[in-house]
């Protein structure tokens, strides 16, 4: 990709790069904050480039939260492979807080931090991210259900109102990381969290109430 120099020659410029400048603009401001100038000081590029490579400000977005997207999927999968539906869930909760105030990005979640509050005429954007979280709770729901026909779950508990909790778990510790909860705090929070969930199994094979203090 290129970009013009003041004297109109071309100016190669790495479209990985700026892709990258402009997730950090719209995880620290948000879609509707991320003004125009902000981002095109951040990526380097002037406004006709920007549209000429990524077609508008809308655009441009979506192209960042797919790579954000293709990623969280990455690690969630990870998480999800786990052999139980317990080992699943802490790993999910452990590498999500772990995520949350990692130090090469901005504390929290660009899927939370990109739209919490976008005004009508921006409704794709809150429809586009509420989507990629529900594809998240998809995916741990899937394989919870799994885990209750296997038996990994007891009776009575429900996969995908677990996943749902698991979720809002996560959501929540997304805005308190933006507002500066430490990685060791967030964990604490993972293990209350995995105390109150009876999905352990017990070592006989049969899913028994997590004891206290165990996490």
């Amino acid at each position: 990709m290129s970009t013009e120099t003041p004297g109109g020659r071309p100016r190669a410029f790495d479209e990985e790069t700026v892709l990258d400048r402009a997730t950090e603009v719209f995880w620290r401001h948000g879609y509707e904050g991320a003004s125009l100038t902000t981002l095109t000081a951040a990526m380097g590029i002037n406004r006709p480039s920007l549209y000429a490579t990524f077609g508008s400000k809308e655009q441009l977005f979506q192209r960042v939260f797919a790579r954000y997207r293709d990623t969280q999927a990455a690690t969630a999968r990870t998480a999800l492979d786990q052999p139980t539906a317990y080992a699943a869930v802490e790993a999910f909760l452990r590498s999500s807080a772990d995520g949350l105030t990692a130090d090469d990005h901005p504390a929290g979640c660009l899927s939370i931090q990109g739209g919490l509050a976008c005004s009508p005429e921006n409704t794709r954007i809150a429809e586009a991210l509420a989507a990629g979280r529900a594809a998240t709770e998809s995916a741990l729901a899937d394989r919870l259900s799994r885990a209750a026909r296997e038996g990994d779950l007891p009776d009575g508990v429900d996969p995908r109102a677990l996943a749902r909790f698991v979720m809002a778990l996560s959501e929540g510790h997304a805005v308190h990381a933006a507002a500066g909860a430490t990685r060791a705090e967030l964990q604490a929070s993972v293990d209350v969290a995995l105390r109150a969930v009876a999905i352990r199994p017990s070592p006989a094979g049969t899913a028994a109430l997590p004891t206290p203090g165990s996490g």
